[in-house]
């Protein structure tokens, strides 16, 4: 099933096409994401359709975003699933997901999302996390240890405080390169997000947080006084039980949270 549709299209580097087509990795996503036609259902970058075709078999209709004009032209002749999709045009980075609503029905949202997007990708799908109910994204593995990370791990960083202050993070399993034609140079992984309904730490404002991780990760090597002197007293950092001289990926989300809901209160 997934090898027949890379008949004529070449991956293209400037997208950053890989092409999933290991059937049993396929099946074991599609599990994972568990379409249904009580949500909205939401693919980023359907490529070639290989998760696609087994996801729009098992429900009513599928929306995608795909930014390759040759593959959207592609997936509107395809003879099974033309009827099924909801075909998007464009770029997902500039996408609004909430054009995609449906009354009473929450989002999952799934890809195999281009490495070279990935990150700021999730960060424009956080804006949307009330109305997703699941997220399950390939990645490259060591941007899921980025998102699963804890605190005091080499791996963790702003996207780590930013990912799971908006949602848990759940690895769910590895895929070798040689699943994908064609093979990629890293190994690759599927991760869950599950954005909280009712935030374990609720920010004031979230471009705040976002601020103080970007100004605290500027500089790893440093510690957090150095790197946020411009903003936060040492008085503020007792205050709030923080040791200053502590490095950024020494201290929790619900610290950073706390660090940024301080700072709201000053403005």
């Amino acid at each position: 099933m997934s090898n027949k549709v890379h008949l004529g299209h070449t991956a293209r580097k400037r997208f950053g096409q890989n092409f999933l087509t290991d059937d049993s990795i396929i099946s074991r996503i599609v599990g994972a994401i568990a379409p249904d036609n009580d949500h909205v259902m939401v693919e980023i970058g359907p490529g070639l359709g290989a998760i696609t075709e087994p996801v729009a078999m098992s429900i009513d209709k599928l929306s995608v975003v795909e930014l390759d004009r040759d593959l959207v032209e592609r997936l509107q002749n395809h003879p099974t699933l033309k009827d099924k999709l909801d075909i998007h045009q464009g770029d997902a980075l500039q996408f609004d997901f909430s054009t995609l609503q449906q009354a009473g029905k929450k989002m999952k949202v799934f890809g195999n999302l281009p490495y070279n997007i990935s990150t700021p990708l999730m960060f424009h799908l956080f804006e949307f996390a009330e109305i997703i109910e699941t997220m399950h994204f390939m990645l490259q593995k060591e941007v899921v240890l980025r998102l699963s990370a804890s605190p005091g791990c080499k791996a963790y960083g702003r996207l780590t405080v930013m990912a799971q202050y908006y949602c848990q993070v759940v690895p769910v399993l590895e895929v070798p390169p040689h699943s994908f034609t064609p093979a990629p140079k890293v190994d690759s992984a599927v991760v869950r997000l599950l954005p909280y309904a009712n935030k374990p730490w609720p920010c004031k404002d979230v471009s705040v947080l976002r601020n103080v991780c970007t100004t605290a990760f500027n500089m790893r090597r440093k510690t957090l006084r150095n790197n946020l002197k411009q903003l936060i007293s040492d008085e503020e950092f007792s205050l709030l039980n923080i040791d200053a001289s502590l490095r950024p990926e020494q201290i929790s989300v619900e610290q950073y949270v706390a660090l940024a809901n301080l700072l709201c209160d000053k403005q």
